[in-house]
This record gives C-alpha cells, structure tokens and sequence, in this order.
C-alpha cells in the first residue's frame, strides 16, 4: 500500500537528540552545583537546555507532516542551545576561568564526540570542577550546533526534492488513481461507447452541458442527423425533401406535381 505519510526513526536514536540529552543532564547539574540559588541564570540555563530537547523532539515528530515546521523547530532548537552556549561562556569569562584551547581542546573535542550516553555524564559531572564542566558542556554545544545545522540543510534538500506534505498527498492520489485506472477502462463505469464514459451514454461529448441527458450520437437524440424523428433526416417522412412526402413537389401524388395524373396541367390527363 502506497503511503505519503513516510515513517520516521526513532528521535532517540538520533546523536544530536543523544547529545542534547547530555548537554541537559549537565546543565541541570552544573546549575544547581555552581550557582547560587537566587541567580535567575540556573532557571534560564535549564530552561534553554530543555528547549533545544524538547524542540529536537517535536521537530522529528512534525517531520512526518510538515516540514516547514520541522525547519522551523530546529531552529528554534538551535536559538536555544546559542543561549545557552553563551551562558557558559559568560560563567567562564566573569569568574576569570579558562577557555580550554590547543592539546586539552582537541582531547575533549574526541572525547564528548565518541561518548553520547547521558548517565555516564551524570556519573562524573559531580567530580570535575566547574572549569572542566563548563569547558566540557561549551564542546558539546558547539558540535550539537554543527549537528543541527546539518539537520536543518537536510531538510532543506528534502523539502525541494519532495515538496511539502500537500504536493506528496497530490502526487499520491495520482499515483493512487494511475494505478487503480483499470476499474474505469475505455469506456468507464457509466460510457457504453465512448472512450471516457463520464460524459453520457454513448460517446465524450454526452454530457448535461453538450447535449442534455443523451450522448451526441445516441439513436433516441431528436438532434442525432440519424434519427428517424429529426426533421433534417431525409428519411423522415414529415421531410420536405423526402420524395414519399406528399408536400414535396415531386412527389407523384403532390397535386402540383405536372406528373400526377389527377394535376389538370399533365398532358396525360
């Protein structure tokens, strides 16, 4: 069976829904470890770390229908994790901490790449220092935004390959209606003779518009040329032209017909 409708993959299967659960998991940690509990920064960072998750999610879901809102809920995902990313990067800055660059950069970078399980995150948040969590999450932001930006073009292409959901159900229904052709035939359901009998009982052009409720050439037509009821017929005997009506004039039994015999005109009489 023909679906417009493709099914997708399992969200949870997706690296950049695995690494943004990680990158919440800490955030939730690192929050509540390192900021004091009136800093409106520990709502607004968990906040953030939720909504590119959550946008992740409904995102994925929306694809299977829209993908304008698909784009868009990765994006709006995206916006999210950019907050949040500056928020660590303002921890650091402010409390005079240091951006990780060089050998230790690259080793973290192979690191939070090769391990996307979010309980092992958990496991060693509560360990390591506010410096290395902070230097670990901003890693982990910066390839979740190449992630998705990569997610995002994909849906680009796929939408200008495919279109939107409307253009698929279109292209379905044709598709649909291409293959199940043979119920329909030469003639139709309803055609006797005609190729598309949609239009009347014996031929195209028989519908209500062209010629009423009969097919331009159906026999009981009064306008069919063939019908012996058409006054154009020559066969019809109310006909002037035809020769077995007494009105035309050479019709032997016509008074006015110089052959007649009772015409007092005719030689022979």
């Amino acid at each position: 069976m023909n679906s417009f409708i493709e099914s997708k993959g399992n969200y949870r299967n997706l690296i950049v829904y695995k690494k943004a659960e990680c990158i919440y998991d800490i955030t939730y940690h690192f929050a509540h470890l390192y900021l004091s509990n009136k800093d409106r920064t520990i709502d607004q960072m968990i906040q953030a770390a939720r909504s590119g998750k959550q946008n992740i999610i409904e995102g994925s879901a929306a694809s299977k229908t829209s993908r304008e809102t698909e784009i868009k809920l990765f994006n709006v995902a995206k916006a999210s994790f950019d907050e949040l990313l500056a928020d660590y990067e303002d921890y650091i800055r402010v409390r005079g901490k240091l951006f990780w660059e060089n050998d230790q950069l690259s080793k973290v970078r192979e690191f939070c790449k090769s391990n996307n399980d979010s309980a092992f995150y958990r496991a060693i948040v509560k360990q390591r220092d506010d410096e290395t969590i902070a230097n670990l999450c901003i890693t982990m932001i910066r390839q979740e935004l190449y992630l998705l930006d990569r997610l995002i073009e994909r849906a680009k292409a796929d939408f200008l390959k495919n279109g939107g959901i409307r253009e698929e159900m279109t292209r379905a229904r044709l598709n649909y209606r291409n293959g199940n052709s043979g119920s329909y035939g030469n003639t139709g359901n309803f055609g006797k003779t005609g190729n598309s009998g949609r239009y009347g009982k014996y031929g195209n052009a028989g519908n209500a518009r062209n010629a009423g409720s009969y097919g331009k050439y159906d026999p009981s037509n009064p306008s069919n040329p063939n019908n012996p009821s058409n006054p154009s017929n020559p066969s019809n005997p109310n006909n002037p032209s035809n020769p077995n009506n007494p009105s035309n004039p050479n019709n032997p039994s016509n008074p006015s017909n110089p052959n007649n015999p009772n015409n007092p005109n005719n030689p022979n009489n």
